[in-house]
């Protein structure tokens, strides 16, 4: 079991240049686990999830649903859930930890008829407001307020309705909401403009297999026609794609060779197109590919879009490979507005980046140097880290709490395929 404990004061050191050759397997995505995780305040039966990450994120939804009155048990990346939640109530001091927390709404309405959930904390990435999550429950038929810091969601006498939800934009946790309150409306619920990520499709996949009444699963129109009850199910977590490109471009950055298996490379269909563009490559087999690289990147300009285009999640990652390319690149910025604060830090390292708003020119140079670093969110500690298995000398990088919260096992993992990183106070 992972300790998260002292991660304010670790800091990860990598002496950088080794050539990462061997196997690595893909832990289950943080991102699908959480909203499945939450399932467990509608499954109030037998409810196993196996392939679970151990991070810090899960830990802390596993707190919340505990704090809620769920019983859970956790062995070896295997939950098992049972008992119904005892209030209406989401525990402050744990939501403000952790964005993701906002799911519980929906499952709490839905169960309890009423739902109070303080403002959500997590990644300083942009806003990422809750507007759109609001919009579904009323869409639903709930009265929502806001009080002290807290939304307050209730039901009528009539309980949970089907309605239209026509998003304004994509958003996956939006969709992930509408997903877990319709389920159980009465009547029919038509989402639109939905989120098509493959966490998205892997919830509405298990809950289909809990008896839930789901069509269009993988398209931006769902139809979900409410159900009673759901029963007992078992479902495991789609592997983490974001991981799995990680890895891939920790491998050509090195200029080593990496079998990077437990995935579905289609789920990255659009950033491994672009990889290979650079110069890289990629063989594809139905649950693993092969990644290298034996000449510095060419450059190739991406822009951020919602699934299936380039991931936003992978966007920092793909600078720290951009930064050793040969010739300029063109980075846009789409889906949030505070993604390149990992730019300053790269720049430490000898990368040579200009920023205007949500465009970032980087002007490849032939090698980083090691420095001392800053992680300010999730994705921008996999860039530095990336930067550092690149750079000459040692690197040492701060700010893991923020790594602990979405890769498991990370240091070990890197480990194995030959990088030198240790973690130390």
């Amino acid at each position: 079991m992972n300790s998260f404990t002292n991660n304010n004061i670790e800091k990860i050191y990598i002496t950088g240049e080794k050539k990462l050759t061997g196997n690595v397997n893909i832990s289950g995505a943080k991102n699908a686990a959480l909203p499945l995780m939450a399932l467990s305040l509608i499954i109030n039966k037998d409810f196993n999830l196996y392939n679970v990450p151990d991070l810090a994120d899960t830990r802390l939804m596993s707190n919340l649903l505990i704090d809620l009155g769920i019983k859970l048990n956790w062995k070896k990346g295997i939950l098992n859930f049972y008992g119904k939640p005892k209030k209406d109530e989401a525990s402050d001091d744990l939501v403000r930890q952790m964005r993701a927390s906002i799911l519980v709404l929906g499952p709490l309405l839905a169960s309890q008829g009423s739902a109070k959930v303080p403002l959500p904390g997590g990644c300083a990435i942009g806003s990422r407001p809750i507007d759109l999550h609001v919009m579904v429950m009323e869409a639903l038929g709930a009265n929502v307020s806001f009080d002290s810091g807290f939304i307050i969601s209730s039901l009528s006498n009539e309980g949970l309705k089907g309605g239209v939800i026509d998003f304004p934009k994509v958003s996956v946790g939006a969709t992930e909401s509408a997903i877990m309150t319709a389920v159980l409306a009465k009547g029919q619920t038509k989402i639109l403009n939905a989120a098509r990520e493959p966490e998205v499709t892997d919830l509405a996949n298990c809950l289909n297999k809990a008896g839930a009444n789901i069509k269009g699963i993988g398209t931006d129109i769902l139809i979900i026609n409410g159900v009673k009850e759901l029963h007992e199910v078992t479902h495991s977590v789609v592997s983490d794609r974001i991981e799995a490109g990680s890895f891939a471009i920790a491998s050509i950055i090195t200029m080593g060779k990496v079998q990077i298996n437990n995935i579905n490379p289609e789920n990255l269909t659009e950033f491994l197109n672009v990889l290979k563009l650079t110069g890289s490559k990629i063989e594809t087999f139905k649950n693993s590919m092969k990644v290298s690289c034996s000449q510095r990147p060419k450059p190739f300009d991406v822009s951020t879009n919602p699934y299936p285009g380039f991931p936003t999640d992978l966007q920092a990652q793909y600078m720290a490979l951009m930064a050793i390319a040969d010739g300029k690149t063109l980075i846009k910025e789409t889906i949030f507005e505070n993604r390149f604060m990992h730019i300053p830090e790269l720049m430490r390292m000898g990368a040579k980046i200009s920023v205007n708003r949500q465009e970032a020119e980087i002007y490849g140079v032939k090698k980083l140097k090691g420095a001392r670093v800053m992680a300010s969110d999730l994705r921008a500690s996999m860039c530095l880290i990336l930067g550092a298995l690149a750079a000459s000398g040692i690197s040492e990088i701060d700010g893991l709490h923020h790594l602990d919260r979405g890769y498991e096992n990370l240091e070990d993992k890197l480990a194995n395929l030959g990088a030198m990183i240790k973690r130390s106070n």
